[in-house]
């Protein structure tokens, strides 16, 4: 029975049948056909459940639209408690029926003595195993961060300085343009030739600024020259994974970003700036392997206070999740791309290290809806493993 965690929509409250029958007894009750409907047409009328418009009334006069709508608002407030009234009560059929299992339990105990030790052994086995799996994981992840760091450092290295002469020689060679603009005859040739330059060298220095633009971004990206743990700015670590994001896909992707002040936190940039990444190619990807027109595909990046913990969100409108893979999302080496297209260690390496972080992660998906990433960093350091 679904809880609405969500806010639900007109389908959710009444089935099918449940709709027809409601369109028409309002059709009996205003002597003329009257109809809702989640779509909206000319001259109908919002209903609204919790300040959100679920659905639109439409035919009649305008007065018994309107007081056909306030009867429907009314009495889907009414479902809704009706609603949690049964869900009330299936919870706490649930609860009686899990004390009476537990004494049952308790009855049986000196039966299940050898099986609980087996059991136990068992536990103390697979405990074992993912430990070690684990350290795998963070081996393969730590090894990885220094080759993109070390990566990044030549990178930068090898660019910025070429780019900043590169740069300057550009602006200097528009100031030279002035001049020789003065110099030559203004015929209308000698002007368009000066413009369709002067055109060349803004595109070439607007080229050079984007490329130390992805450079510095980078640099943000790997932490070079930062301690493993550090004060971290979160909303400057979103900002270059977005950039690396956009530069991957040939900025071709609509993102939106929602991003309040913060405090500055203590944690591994590096590992951070990996995690956004990792969940903000997820979302990429969603979009792209979705029906929808590639256009209308949209993440929205949020982050914001929530008491004594930053909440960072990033939501998509691509394929979603399917139903049989959300057990196993966290699986180390799980994926659902194709062979050679994903390690199937993103999702796996992000709550691990929002988890080192003392946070917690979270992701809500639905089929052909979208898929919402919601991670929780304390303020304050918890004073867990920053090796």
């Amino acid at each position: 029975m679904r809880s609405f965690e969500d806010d639900p929509t007109l389908k959710d409250l009444l089935a099918s049948d449940q709709l027809d029958r409601l369109n028409s007894l309002l059709t009996n009750l205003c002597s003329e056909p009257v109809r809702l409907s989640e779509e909206a047409s000319e001259g109908s009328v919002p209903v609204e459940f919790n300040l959100e418009t679920i659905g639109w009334l439409s035919g009649g006069s305008v007065q018994q639209r309107h007081a056909a709508a306030n009867l429907v608002s009314f009495i889907m407030m009414f479902v809704a408690k009706y609603r949690l009234a049964a869900n009330l009560h299936h919870d706490t059929t649930e609860a009686s029926y899990a004390e009476l299992q537990r004494q049952n339990d308790a009855l049986k105990a000196s039966e299940a003595r050898y099986r609980e030790l087996s059991e136990q052994l068992q536990n103390r086995v697979d405990e074992q195993v993912r430990v070690i799996q684990k350290n795998q994981q963070e081996l393969f992840e730590s090894a990885r961060l220094r080759s993109v760091g070390q990566l990044a450092a030549g990178v930068a290295h090898e660019i910025n300085n070429p780019i900043g002469f590169i740069s300057s020689n550009l602006r200097v060679a528009e100031d030279y343009l002035e001049d020789l603009g003065a110099a030559i005859p203004g015929t209308p040739a000698n002007r368009e030739l000066l413009d369709d330059f002067r055109d060349l060298l803004a595109e070439s220095v607007e080229g050079t600024s984007r490329v130390a633009r992805i450079v510095a971004d980078l640099k943000t990206f790997s932490s070079i020259d930062q301690a493993d743990y550090s004060l971290c700015n979160i909303n400057d670590l979103l900002h270059s994974a977005i950039h690396l994001v956009q530069t991957e896909f040939s900025h071709t992707l609509r993102i939106s970003e929602r991003l309040a002040e913060l405090p500055p936190i203590e944690g591994h940039p590096a590992r951070l700036s990996q995690t956004f990444f990792n969940l903000l190619d997820n979302a990429a990807q969603a979009i792209r392997d979705s029906e929808q027109d590639p256009a209308k595909g949209q993440i929205v990046v949020q982050s914001k206070r929530e008491g004594n913990s930053i909440q960072i969100i990033i939501q998509d409108n691509g394929c979603g999740i399917p139903e049989t893979d959300r057990p196993r999302i966290f699986d180390a080496f799980f994926t659902s791309r194709p062979v050679g297209s994903g390690t199937g260690l993103g999702l796996t390496v992000a709550r691990d290290t929002v988890r080192a972080h003392g946070g917690q992660i979270s992701i809500n998906s639905r089929p052909g809806t979208g898929t919402r990433v919601t991670l929780d960093l304390p303020t304050e350091s918890t004073g867990g493993n920053h090796g």
